[in-house]
């Protein structure tokens, strides 16, 4: 009739606590199966303790979630700052947006080097900017074709809003080549001069 008898098995939730400590995932199994040392049961213990799955997460950060409106939300914000500044005209306002944002992505993409992580992949990532390290060296990636064309986009902007002026343009122009010539494949790897080798 459904009530069961006293010597029935009983029936346990979602997760159990083993013998050994780990959680067993258990969930509609009997007790007594989920409670056996055996192979199947080693297969459905819960790692207990283990770190994330990448090597280096500096590889993997520009393409995590929302990582690119946050970029853009940013640099807008930049923009802003410094329109609220009253004495810097429009012209002045647009090219110290771009000066600053290729400034601080040159920092932060090409001189910076090693990983904020204590890594296990034996200090591989040392000597390797945080550009090389993006999606482990390989090209072409949609994040490297967004990081590549924001300062593009950032620099056409800043030319049409100064009206082309000769010196806003030399100067707009220095600082988009500062951080796309860094970017290019012929590039990855290579220290010119012996700036930055260490």
């Amino acid at each position: 009739m459904g009530g069961g008898s006293a010597d029935s098995v009983p029936r346990i939730g979602r997760a159990q606590m083993g013998e050994d400590g780990c959680f067993l995932e258990t969930s509609g199994v009997e007790v007594n199966a989920a409670l056996r040392v055996g192979p199947a049961s080693e297969a459905s213990r819960m790692n207990v303790g283990v770190a994330h799955s990448e090597v280096n997460p500096n590889t993997r950060v520009m393409n995590s979630r929302g990582i690119w409106l946050a970029y853009i939300i940013l640099v807008g914000l930049l923009h802003v700052v410094l329109l609220s500044i009253p004495f810097f005209s429009i012209p002045v306002v647009w090219t110290l947006t771009n000066v600053i944002h290729n400034l601080a992505m040159y920092v932060f993409l090409h001189t910076v080097k090693g990983t904020p992580f204590e890594t296990p992949d034996q200090g591989k990532a040392r000597l390797l900017t945080h550009w090389e390290q993006m999606d482990y060296g390989l090209q072409f990636t949609s994040s490297r074709k967004f990081l590549s064309i924001s300062p593009i986009v950032l620099y056409l902007l800043a030319s049409f809003y100064t009206k082309y002026d000769a010196a806003h343009f030399l100067i707009n122009t220095a600082s988009l080549l500062s951080v796309l010539l860094p970017k290019l494949p012929q590039f990855h790897g290579v220290r010119l001069f012996g700036i930055n080798k260490y």
